[in-house]
């Protein structure tokens, strides 16, 4: 601000004689025209600067520790099957833990990504990245069996990739570093297979952090120069899943709870900074494990193994619900009518207070097939579950089924409890 007011002071006492040339009203349009471009100057310089030093601070890495011989330059791995990592991700790996290395990436996260930035990258830290992540809500919804200690105990080290290693010599050859996805495809009986690239970090080389770094962004660069770079994976980051939270939203407006909304936001923000679905799936991809069924004496609907869930509908909703759950074999839409005296018993056994007239024009049109009715009612279902846990196990709970085939509840009736 002190530049700013001392070169406008400076402008405008060189301005002064102009005073006399010309009249007072195009002397202060000059002025005006001459200050407003010595603002947008200085503001773009200062962007400049900021930008400089933020980039000078990524190179400002203190390394304290004892500094003994080794250098080894980065190599390629084939991994034992192709894994959808994007190819500006910088993935950190190790298979023996550094506490120097391991205290830096953590605690300088920032200047780190800065770093990679200017090389068109984004650094991926599994034990940060989980952290992020580590909301119950967002575990629960995908993993709904996983009580409140579990979801404590979750964790993910940097050892978790070497598992795709399909050499176990390259597993010991990793100390420390980061892999990148390779631009090279196997040949013969490896066609199938992928390859990244290591590049490692040494907290006990010749090198110090900021040359050894300094080395990787030149290694990223030239090989981006000498090959065509694929961003193939890049386009379709998380394309899979956006697609499925979307379609759900969509489907369920009003009906889909604020749980899904809050879920989908946070991976959509990691997706936003470059994290491919690979790697989203490697940390929240559930585990299909269904849970029992349970009809209450009441008509209530609970997940007993999903930490006592309950799934609440209304009532023509959750009459809809059990007529589908008593048939397993499904029932399809052009035979409703033939189940309108049973969906009316079902739902007087819900609501004891009797059929009014609205309740029993509401049954003849869901038991109508030339209506909408029954759509919305198999949409609200589905949107009670999966407004409680993810869709890729929802799915084995509500109607669902081919058009013009039956429509049905796949889940094994063994695992229905009907309490009497």
């Amino acid at each position: 601000m002190k530049k700013l007011l001392l070169s406008l002071a400076a402008i405008l006492f060189l301005m002064k004689p102009l005073y006399g040339l010309v009249g007072e009203n195009e002397y202060m349009d000059i002025a005006i025209y001459v200050a407003i471009s010595i603002i947008v100057v200085l503001v773009i310089n200062e962007m400049m600067n900021a930008r400089e030093k933020k980039y000078e601070n990524a190179q400002s890495f203190v390394w304290d520790e004892p500094k003994d011989t080794g250098d080894e330059s980065s190599f390629l791995v084939k991994l034992k099957h192709q894994i959808a990592l994007s190819p500006n991700e910088l993935v950190y790996v190790a298979s023996e833990e550094n506490k120097a290395l391991t205290s830096l990436l953590e605690s300088n996260a920032e200047i780190l990504e800065a770093w990679a930035q200017t090389i068109g990258m984004q650094i991926i830290y599994l034990p940060l990245l989980i952290k992020q992540l580590k909301e119950k809500r967002v575990f629960q919804y995908h993993a709904p069996y996983l009580n409140d200690i579990e979801v404590e105990k979750i964790g993910i080290s940097n050892d978790f990739l070497l598992q795709y290693f399909s050499n176990p010599e390259d597993k010991n050859r990793v100390k420390q570093g980061f892999i990148q996805v390779a631009n090279v495809h196997g040949t013969g009986n490896d066609n199938d297979k992928s390859f990244v690239r290591f590049y490692p970090l040494s907290a006990k080389g010749s090198e110090s952090l900021p040359d050894q770094l300094d080395k990787i962004s030149k290694q990223i660069l030239n090989e981006r120069s000498l090959q065509d770079f694929h961003v193939e994976n890049a386009a379709q980051i998380g394309s899979n899943y956006e697609s499925k939270e979307n379609s759900i939203l969509q489907q369920n407006n009003d009906d889909t709870s604020d749980l899904i909304k809050e879920v989908k936001e946070r991976i959509d923000k990691l997706r936003q900074r470059g994290i491919s679905q690979f790697i989203l799936e490697q940390l929240i991809h559930p585990d299909n494990r269904p849970s029992r069924l349970v009809i209450t004496k009441d008509y209530r609907i609970l997940l007993p193994d999903y930490n006592d869930m309950e799934i609440k509908m209304e009532p023509l909703v959750k009459a809809v619900y059990i007529l589908f759950l008593k048939h397993p074999k499904g029932i399809a839409f052009k035979c409703l009518p033939d189940y309108r005296e049973e969906l009316a018993r079902v739902y007087a056994e819900i609501r004891p207070t009797g059929l009014t007239d609205r309740a029993l024009q509401s049954i003849e049109d869901v038991t109508n097939p030339l209506l909408n009715s029954i759509n919305e009612k198999c949409a609200r279902i589905r949107g009670a579950f999966v407004g409680q846990f993810d869709d890729y196990m929802a799915r084995s709970y509500y109607i669902d089924g081919l058009r013009g085939e039956a429509k049905k509840i796949s889940l094994p009736r063994e695992l229905v409890v009907w309490e009497k």
